[in-house]
């Protein structure tokens, strides 16, 4: 029985996450991006603007590991938040609201990525439980203050997503399961899942990292043929070669 909940989940999450990416975004601006070019990362308290107390905490559980495997070096959380504690900075809102550049010099970092919880909800919907998360990104220079990278990532579960019929006893079974999901929501698995595709978004997800084998690979020319066919430059392969631009990067699919 667990074994058929745990695929039922993982088919719920790969369904709305296959959902959520074809929902095609216009590709962001890297421009500040590739010219801040960070290579550390300092993630703070999350603000949480949900009704679950233990959402900031659960969540900064899952964060680093996707922003590390895309090429970054992320400050332990744990230590980070322990030392923001000691330094008086446990408010969650009062630091977001203050500038970045003291945080960046405090911890030496490159960048802070400030992250607010908007859902964190596991609500009854006819016969079913639809469990809901929903983040907003936003990351800013440690040493400017500047916002280079912001994203929102929504993301749903369903236990009995693309189920149907059986009748009386179909309709009881997807009570019992709806209620499994009720009791305990998967929050964990559904914000590695929210993180992962926020980070690895093909058009405004995170650029690859200095630790990663992306990290400016090949955007010389993907970046300046796009830049010519919207301005009508025909010379711009010339500009590809022997000059490869420092912002040039490739951003991970």
């Amino acid at each position: 029985m667990q074994k058929l909940f745990n695929k039922g989940i993982l088919l719920g999450l790969v369904i709305t996450a296959l959902t959520a990416c074809q929902t095609t975004l216009p590709k962001a601006d890297y421009t500040m991006y590739r010219e801040l070019d960070p290579k550390s990362i300092l993630v703070v308290m999350p603000v949480n603007r949900s009704v679950e107390v233990e959402a900031p905490d659960y969540f900064l559980t899952t964060i680093a590991k996707p922003i590390a495997e895309k090429g970054y070096y992320v400050f332990p959380v744990n230590l980070v938040k322990n030392v923001m504690d000691e330094e008086g900075m446990s408010d969650a809102d009062l630091v977001h609201s203050s500038d970045p550049t003291v945080l960046g010099e405090l911890f030496g970092a490159d960048a802070i990525l400030y992250v607010s919880i908007d859902k964190w909800t596991s609500q009854w919907v006819v016969f079913d439980t639809v469990t809901t998360v929903t983040f907003t990104y936003t990351m800013k220079s440690g040493e400017t203050g500047e916002t280079f990278w912001s994203k929102t990532q929504n993301l749903q579960y369903s236990p009995n997503q693309g189920g149907g019929g059986g009748g009386l006893a179909g309709l009881i079974a997807k009570a019992v399961i709806a209620a499994v999901e009720r009791a305990a929501p998967n929050y964990i698995p559904m914000t590695r899942q929210a993180n992962a595709i926020a980070v690895n978004a093909k058009n405004d997800g995170m650029l690859p990292g200095p630790y990663s084998p992306e990290y400016k690979s090949g955007e010389e020319v993907v970046q300046t043929k796009e830049d010519a066919a919207s301005k009508d430059q025909p010379a711009a392969e010339d500009d590809t070669t022997g000059k490869p631009e420092e912002t040039a990067e490739k951003p991970s699919t």
